[in-house]
């Protein structure tokens, strides 16, 4: 959808799906033959002949995004106090092109032929060690992986390091790059896959009634993170401010969701609870909703559950209808779009939602955004395993919440 979080965004306002034929391979030996490809990003542009050389797609991704998100800040390396900033970074797979090119070179060529760099491009750890080498950050450094909610756990566990006083700064999100013929065809034999082949820009659709899976996609997200007082006295421009953390587990099943979205549920009370909000004061949830038949029923049951007849007056859109899924990346991107709605009085759409479910009874913003000022959203993570998230964010200039 776009190579900056402003391109992606007014894109997302437009309703433009990012969803297309995949480019980077021949998929005519799958049942699926699209995705949601990060298209015109050149690593050597980005970091250099010598660095893209050494490192795997998710961690080139997480580079750049960590470089436009300290720009659009206006963090300059000498505003960064090195070890009073940290960095978490969340990915559900981590260099799965690395791990599948090597073990095609160890099968062809021997295992004399297999990189050095192996291991240090392939494993989960790399985007948030590399983003601390690039810029000498020696605060907290953490990788998340928690499946699909990996960066949306990344920012609540930054939230928390400020919150502890650990530091005043920190770099927080994800990168997937997992557009490769082997993880596709893990996603297809699951029936996890939308297969509309010939409509790929329709295929992505949460709470339609003729959902029929996920659509694959690969990308990057991070946000900067900030004590409130320090960015207050150095003049940044604030988006919106987080002030609530939930996080649970719903010990159900090693994909499925709860059926009736108790541990989704569970999330968005004790994100609540965090923020000591009360659930009326929510007007907006960036859904996690995939366009998987359960997943999306589970979790407009676990909204109902928790905000009874206010879900009436909520607006709920899912902009997975546009990205596609970005597995591990997802939570910081649809982090960044509620920072983004709460900030431009806009909510982004539901696109592809052509007849809705008549058993997801919410407002789901079909199809086109809305005008709709809104002081606090929550924004929901869902991964395999049962491992459920959700993030409270208010306007900047919204009343105290207690």
């Amino acid at each position: 959808m776009g190579l900056s979080a402003e391109e992606t965004w007014q894109a997302a306002l437009a309703g433009r799906s990012g969803i297309a034929p995949i480019q980077s391979f021949d998929a005519a030996d799958l049942e699926v033959h699209f995705g949601g490809e990060v298209r015109g990003f050149d690593p050597i542009q980005a970091l250099g002949r010598r660095e893209a050389r050494r490192t795997d797609r998710f961690v080139q991704l997480a580079l750049a995004a960590t470089s436009a998100a300290l720009r659009d800040a206006g963090l300059t390396e000498e505003r960064i106090d090195p070890d009073r900033t940290g960095v978490i970074c969340g990915t559900g797979i981590g260099g799965f092109e690395t791990f599948c090119t090597q073990h095609e070179t160890y099968l062809e060529r021997g295992p004399s032929r297999v990189s050095p760099l192996f291991i240090p491009m392939m494993i989960p750890t790399m985007a948030a060690a590399q983003v601390a080498i690039r810029y000498g950050l020696r605060g907290p450094n953490m990788t998340i992986v928690t499946a699909c909610a990996s960066s949306a756990h990344a920012v609540g566990d930054a939230f928390r390091r400020l919150q502890h006083g650990e530091a005043d700064v920190m770099l927080a999100g994800g990168a997937e790059a997992a557009i490769f013929p082997l993880c596709y065809a893990g996603f297809i034999n699951m029936k996890a896959l939308s297969t509309r082949n010939d409509e790929p820009a329709g295929a992505s659709r949460p709470f339609d009634r003729d959902r029929d899976g996920f659509v694959m996609a690969e990308g990057a997200g991070m946000l900067v993170l900030e004590e409130r007082a320090h960015a207050i006295a150095r003049g940044a421009r604030l988006y919106a401010e987080v002030i609530g953390y939930g996080t649970t587990a719903d010990a159900y099943h090693v994909v499925e969701p709860a059926p009736d979205g108790s541990g989704a549920a569970r999330a968005m009370q004790a994100a609540l609870g965090d923020a000591d909000l009360a659930p009326e004061r929510v007007g907006y949830i960036n859904a996690h909703a995939t366009g998987t038949p359960k997943g999306d029923l589970g979790e407009a049951r676990a909204v109902r559950r928790v905000f009874g007849a206010h879900a009436d007056r909520l607006a709920v859109s899912s902009t997975k209808s546009m990205t596609g899924h970005l597995l591990g990346a997802a939570g910081a991107i649809e982090t960044m779009f509620t920072a983004l709605a709460l900030h431009a009085g806009m909510l982004p759409p539901t696109i592809n939602l052509d007849h809705q479910d008549p058993e997801i009874d919410l407002d789901c913003v079909a199809n086109a955004m809305r005008h709709q000022a809104v002081e606090v959203a929550l924004t929901n993570s869902f991964g395999f395993g049962g491992q459920n998230v959700t993030l409270v964010l208010q306007h900047p200039g919204a009343a105290p919440v207690s």
